[in-house]
This record gives C-alpha cells, sequence and structure tokens, in this order.
C-alpha cells in the first residue's frame, strides 16, 4: 500500500524539521553526499532514504530541479516495499512463498512482476551457463545454517540440496503465465537478483513523473544513474566510488555513470573461518559449495540494473578467466574484475568495454590494469 503523502516533508528540505520524516524516509541536503563522488560538488542534492530488502535504498537527485521532488521519490521507494512484500521469502503470505509451497504440485499462476522476474532469471541462467541460478535457496538455508553454527554443512547435505537445484526443473508457461516445480524440494530466492529489479521498477516510476536526473543505489551496491548532476560548472555525469575489496573503508576506484547501472559482488567482508580455511557467502550453484575462484570483486556495468546485479554474482562464481570469456563474448556489458596482485595486499585490475574516461583510479597504490577486450 502507497504511503499516504504529507504536507511536513518539504519542511525536511528547509532545515525546518527533523532529519526523518513521520513516515521514516530519511530526507537531507548535502553538497557532496558520502560516496557519490564529484570534485565540483558545489551543487546540492537531496538525499532521500528508506529501509528496504536489507539495505539502505536512497535516490539522489539535484535539488530545486523538480517540483514534489521528494513526494515523487518517496513515491518510488514505495515501488520498492511492494516488490519486497511479493519477494521475500521471510514472510509466509508472500507471492513467492506461496509460489515455492504449491508449484511442485500444481501449476501456479503469476503476477506479472514475477512472472516478468522469472522469465529474466531463466535467460541469465543460460546466458552464464548455471553461474547464477534462482534455484539455489536450498542451498542458501544450508549454507546459511551452518554460518550460524560455525561450522560447515556434510558434503552428503550438500549433495542432498543439490538434487534440487537447477533452473532445468522449472517449467514457465509464457503464455498462461504459470510455472511448475518438476520436483518437490525446489524453492526459488531471488536474492541475487532482487535489488536490481526492484531499482529498475522504482526508476521507471520516476521517469513516468518527470524524473530523469537522479541516482538510485540500493545497499550502494547495486546502483542505477540516470542523466546528470548539476555541479557549479553545469551539468556532469554521476561519479560512484569503488572500494578497495582487501580495504573496505578505501575507495579504489571513480566509475562514471550515465543512463547505466552498475553492481557489484564480492564475499571479503562476509564470510566465516572454519579449520583456518575461509568460506564466503557468494555460492556456485553448480558445485553447492561458496565460490573459490580468484575474483576479490566484480564490478557490472549494464543498462538494465537487474542483468547488472545478477551477473556481477555470475562473474564472481565463474572466476577470472572464464569471467574475461564471457565479457569478450558480450560487448554490450563493461567489467571491472579485481583479483590478487603479487605478494600479499596487492591488487590486480582487469577491465572490460570501459572507456578511459569512464572510470580512474583513486588510490595511491600502484596497481597494474589490463584491458582483456584488447
Amino acid at each position: 500500500m502507497a504511503r499516504p503523502k504529507n504536507p511536513s516533508r518539504r519542511k525536511f528540505l528547509k532545515g525546518d524539521a527533523p532529519s526523518q520524516s513521520p513516515t521514516g524516509d530519511t530526507i537531507t541536503t548535502e553538497s557532496l553526499a558520502d560516496w557519490v563522488a564529484d570534485p565540483q560538488a558545489e551543487a546540492y542534492l537531496i538525499r532521500i532514504g528508506r529501509r528496504a530488502m536489507a539495505c539502505q535504498f536512497q535516490i539522489f537527485l539535484n535539488a530545486g530541479q523538480y517540483a514534489d521532488d521528494s513526494e515523487m521519490a518517496i513515491g518510488a521507494l514505495d515501488e520498492i516495499d511492494e516488490l519486497e512484500a511479493l519477494l521475500t521469502v521471510y514472510r509466509a503470505d508472500s507471492e513467492v512463498s506461496t509460489m515455492n509451497d504449491r508449484a511442485a504440485a500444481e501449476a501456479v499462476t503469476l503476477s506479472d512482476s514475477l512472472a516478468e522476474l522469472l522469465e529474466l532469471c531463466l535467460a541469465i541462467f543460460e546466458a552464464t551457463d548455471g553461474a547464477f541460478d534462482v534455484t539455489a535457496g536450498p542451498l542458501a538455508d544450508l549454507w546459511s545454517r551452518a554460518r550460524r553454527s560455525g561450522s560447515v554443512p556434510p558434503k552428503e547435505a550438500v549433495a542432498n540440496a543439490l538434487t534440487n537445484v537447477g533452473s532445468e526443473l522449472l517449467r514457465l508457461d509464457h503464455k498462461k503465465q504459470q510455472v511448475r516445480f518438476l520436483r518437490p524440494g525446489v524453492s526459488l530466492n531471488f536474492g541475487g537478483i532482487g535489488k536490481g529489479f526492484a531499482l529498475e521498477a522504482a526508476s521507471r516510476h520516476l521517469k513516468l513523473q518527470g524524473v530523469d536526473n537522479f541516482l538510485f543505489h540500493g545497499g550502494r551496491s547495486s546502483v542505477l544513474a540516470s542523466g546528470c548532476r548539476a555541479s557549479g560548472s553545469g551539468e556532469e555525469p554521476w561519479r560512484v566510488g569503488l572500494v578497495d575489496p582487501l580495504r573496505p573503508s578505501e575507495r579504489l576506484a571513480e566509475i562514471v555513470l550515465r543512463d547505466r547501472a552498475l553492481s557489484t559482488s564480492g564475499s571479503q567482508a562476509q564470510s566465516f573461518q572454519y579449520r583456518g580455511r575461509r568460506y564466503g557467502h557468494i555460492l556456485d550453484p553448480r558445485s553447492g559449495f561458496p565460490a573459490e575462484g580468484d575474483i576479490l570483486s566484480a564490478t557490472v556495468m549494464h543498462p538494465d540494473a537487474a542483468w547488472a546485479d545478477a551477473l556481477s554474482t555470475a562473474l564472481y562464481v565463474l572466476g577470472s578467466e572464464k569471467a574475461v570469456e564471457f565479457c569478450r563474448a558480450h560487448p554490450e556489458i563493461a567489467a571491472i574484475l579485481i583479483v590478487p596482485g603479487r605478494g600479499t595486499g596487492n591488487l590486480k585490475i582487469k577491465t572490460s568495454g570501459l572507456a578511459p574516461d569512464e572510470w580512474r583510479l583513486v588510490t595511491e597504490q600502484k596497481i597494474p590494469i589490463r584491458r582483456v577486450d584488447g
């Protein structure tokens, strides 16, 4: 349900009220927002945020450019709330939970949004040879329980879970907009693509309202940029920071975004140790175990935020050699792959599809850079 409009929201942009609205949305005006990089930050941004999908979503707008800007941004955040209610596996009455409960016994009719998302997931599964797989829910549940207990699941348990994993176990009837699972135990989890899909839906809402210049992110790892941001010299593209995967408090590079989405995946910050070995949170749905490739972080830029979200995970799972092959075969995407360099704590960067003026290093480290697309 959409949140009711409240006339006091405009006061938050003038400093006449606290920084959080009565509806829980954070609305602030600032000259340089946390991680949105702009060396000529003389123009102000409005930042409006709300927590959803276990992260903080935020919209950045040029202050004063649009009438009722905060109302339109809050409407976009409402779109994300509605999608979260549909996609979450943590509510028994969500559409995804209902589908997971019933689809092994009967064909389940899907809403337009879920049918669109599932069709997209199947296309990405095919494109990545299974490195991205929305059916990996049983594996995610198994490893989540293991992580909480500080242990590793037995190989037999992983093998059992794998019998219920694989998008070939789904039958999607596009005409009837129905799905059927081919065996009991299959369950879908859209955690690897949900934020990107939500960003796309919310951004469409903004554009239908006539808002063309904005930057929208979900948890900072998924970003969608549209148009330009205002600056003291006129208009400039949006610039966002890419953190060092080994030093998360430090910015490694700055990336230029315009009418494109970006997503970064890495497991350095979310891992656990067991008997001297580190296990990351990103699972390889083909093996059933955490991905063991050499990539520290994979950043993908794509015109569609859902594709960027899923592909950053898929490239991380594939490892740098196969990820490079994938990039060469798909010139519509751009990528920055950060891999270990020579010596402890050193890095090496491989890029694909990026022009020299679309990114730059901002660290003082000397990091080798290699273009993988010639």
